[in-house]
Order: C-alpha cells, then structure tokens, then sequence
C-alpha cells in the first residue's frame, strides 16, 4: 500500500507577523471610540488601547480644557505634565518633560507630549509617560498621535456630515410647509360650516401630517411612517382639489420595514402635486408604487400632469437652488450619501408628457436604521 504524505502544516506566523496581528487587533479595538471625538467618555474608552499600543506603564489624553483621563500607574504626576499640556496646546508641537518622584515603586521619570489635530487645529494632547527618555518611545508616540488625530478628523466630518444633513432636512421643511400649511388651512375652513365632522377628521390629519414633519429626532424612517405621512398630505390636497385629483397607490407589504431617508418620498409627491397637477386641464392622476426587487425595493412616483424640461431636472439634481422645485436636489444628494451613488434619483418627464421620479433603496443598508 503507498502512502501518501500529507505537507507539513505552515507555521503561524514570525514574530513580526504576531506583533503586526497584535497591532492591527488593538487599532481595531480604539477606532470605535475615537471616532465620536475626544470627550471624556471616548477617551476613557480608548487610552487603555493605546497604552497597549505604546507599551508604556501610562497614558493620558487631554483636551483644550485639560486633562481628560489618565491609564496607568503614576496619576500623581498629573499636576507635574499640567504646563506640559498647555504648551503642547500653543506651539501644536511634541514636548516633553522629567517627572520626579519619591515614592516607591514609581517608575514615571520621563513624559512625552505630542498634539492631536484635526486639519491644522490643535484639539488635544497624547501623553506618554516612561522611566526614561527612548528615540524609539518617541517616535511611537508621534506616529500614534497621527493615527489618533486621523480618526478625530473622521469623527469631524461625520458630524460635519450630520449637522449638513439636519439643515438639509431643515431646509426642506422650510420649502414645503408654507405653501402646504397656507392651502390646508384654507381647505379645512371651507368644511366648518358646510360639513364640520370632515373639517374635523382633516384637521386631525394636518394634526400628524405637521407632527411627522417636523419631528426633531432620527436621519431615517420606515418607508411605511413616510407612505402613512403622504397619505394624510394627500387627503388634505383631495379636500382641496375635490375629484380633480385622483390618487392610486399600489404598496407591496414586504418593503414597508425598508429604512429611508426622512422626508424622501414626501417632498416628491408634493413636487408632482404642486408642479405637475395644479396646472393640468382636466383631472390630474397621481400613481405611488412601490415593489419589492428581492434585496432592494422601487419606489415610483408618477403624474399625468405638465412634464417638465429634463435640463431644468438635471438642473434640480444638481443643486440649483433658484429653481422652484420642491427638494429634488435635496432628496438625491441625501439618498446618496445614505447609500452611496448607485441610489440617486432616476426622473423621466418631459413638456406635456408627465412626470415619473424613481426610488431605488436597499432593504438592508450597514448603520442604516430608524
């Protein structure tokens, strides 16, 4: 009988390799953290991970009002590194310093600071604290901070991003309700006298309409909260246009959990009420639909109203505000960060042909949720 031989199975790695896995793990491990910005609680969060990084028996993190936390041995020498930090914090540059000591088993006698910045803003301090000054200690400590500083910059421009977003929405609501509430106010004082149970019922309509508006919490939404909003929006326009307006909506239950946008859907339709419907002859149709596509769903908006020119859409898209144009530019740009540029807006319209606005989104997106 031949025997085969099996190979030797590869080793797990040199030292270097180890030490490179170990790194890496730590990294991961104080990213999450940092990247909320320096505050007291990030900070006592992740100096644990970064003395692990340094090696060193302390570490501290400050900000421009002072020292945030301190991880190690040696927290007596607080108020020695205290002018440390405030230096580092003018001159945006590594000093370093000699602690003395005379308490047993102290071994602190040398710290090292260098800045965290974002940009070319100086907005904290790493210090690392050693019995002695090393070329090898400083470097590291250098190339941390960089590393440190880096995730502090992404930490900013994901609340840059955020607060961009918020006036955004902002924005978007400043369009739309003037216009809405003006003609939704008029169309219920019409049924007072006339029919005062149905004034009624649309005033507590208008009532959730303005409630799901101008809520002041969460980016995102189920699409089913944005289609129950748009159904109210929609029975305080039928008050007003009567049978010159017909809606029909078409809803597949499976896509009603999908996260979306806040505010996404909605200012669609009441760009193809305001821009397509008001100006048609005749009886205006208004068609929401929405499928399910497996692992995204389609949102489709569509009227039989004037069209529109595709130049002033692509206009629109782009961002042109002196448009009269109800958040296309808004609803794009935010799908698009939400989920990258594969789910922008997909308009065809032209003059007297109507309009149809698509809106493609995953059903499941990474940080995505309501």
């Amino acid at each position: 009988m031949d025997w085969l031989r099996l190979p030797r199975r590869p080793p797990l790695g040199s030292e270097a390799d180890r030490a490179t896995f170990a790194a890496l793990h730590t990294i991961s491990q104080a990213s999450p953290a940092l990247r909320e910005g320096l505050t007291a609680s990030s900070a006592e969060r992740a100096v644990k991970h970064l003395r692990t990084l340094l090696g060193t028996p302390a570490v501290a993190l400050a900000d421009t009002a002072g020292m945030l936390v301190w991880d190690g041995m040696g927290r007596h020498h607080a108020a020695q590194v205290t002018e440390l930090i405030a230096t580092t914090l003018e001159l945006g540059d590594t000093g370093a310093t000699t602690l003395e000591c005379d308490r047993p088993g102290c071994r602190l006698r040398h710290a090292i600071a260098t800045p965290l910045a974002i940009e070319d803003r100086v907005v904290g301090v790493l210090l690392a604290m050693s019995p002695g000054p090393t070329a090898g200690l400083l470097l590291a400590t250098h190339e941390v901070a960089l590393w440190v500083s880096g995730q502090l910059e992404l930490a900013n421009l994901d609340a840059e991003r955020t607060r961009a977003m918020e006036a955004e929405v902002r924005a978007l609501r400043a369009q739309i309700s003037p216009h809405f509430i003006y003609n939704s106010l008029g169309a219920i004082a019409s049924f007072v006298r006339t029919d005062p149970d149905r004034a009624r019922d649309l005033l507590l309509e208008f009532a959730d309409f303005t409630r799901y508006s101008f809520r002041s919490h969460g980016e995102f939404t189920t699409l089913a909260e944005e289609l129950r909003s748009i159904e109210r929006y929609l029975m305080l326009e039928q008050a007003r246009f009567g049978d010159r307006l017909q809606v029909s909506l078409r809803i597949a239950p499976e896509v009603l959990p999908a996260s979306v946008p806040f505010l996404c859907i909605q200012p669609l339709v009441e760009n193809a009420v305001r821009h397509g419907l008001e100006s048609v002859e005749g009886v205006g149709q208004l068609t929401i639909t929405a499928r399910d596509l497996g692992q995204e769903c389609v949102v489709e908006v569509e009227d039989n109203g004037v069209g529109e020119d595709p130049d002033l859409v692509r206009r629109a898209l782009a961002g042109d505000r002196s448009l009269d144009s109800v958040g296309l530019g808004n609803v794009d740009a935010r799908l698009r960060n939400a989920f990258g540029d594969d789910y922008g807006l997909v308009v065809e319209t032209a003059p007297g042909a109507g309009t149809k606005v698509i809106v493609r989104v995953p059903k499941f997106a990474p940080g995505v949720h309501p």
